[in-house]
């Protein structure tokens, strides 16, 4: 009788425990997703990182080009007053 107990309680433990199991299952292949999902979105932000940056380089060189040109077209304007 001790061991028709004891299999009675582990079939009624794996029964009652068997959906919880396919819950964590089924958790842990949302969490994978999750995971590479994420990394995906971290691997997205790190190239987007590279591009604001070459984008600031390239805004800064044209704002140096600016200023140069700027203080050109003065001085050119300085030049042609003093020849009219």
């Amino acid at each position: 009788m001790d061991n028709e107990m004891k299999e009675s309680l582990t079939t009624l433990l794996r029964a009652e425990l068997s959906p919880v199991f396919e819950q964590l299952v089924g958790m842990n292949t949302r969490l994978d997703k999750l995971e590479i999902e994420q990394s995906q979105i971290k691997q997205a932000v790190l190239e987007t990182n590279e591009i604001v940056k070459r984008l600031e380089n390239v805004q800064e060189q044209q704002h140096r080009i600016i200023e140069l040109l700027s203080a050109r077209s003065i001085e050119q304007e300085a030049k042609l007053k003093k020849i009219i």
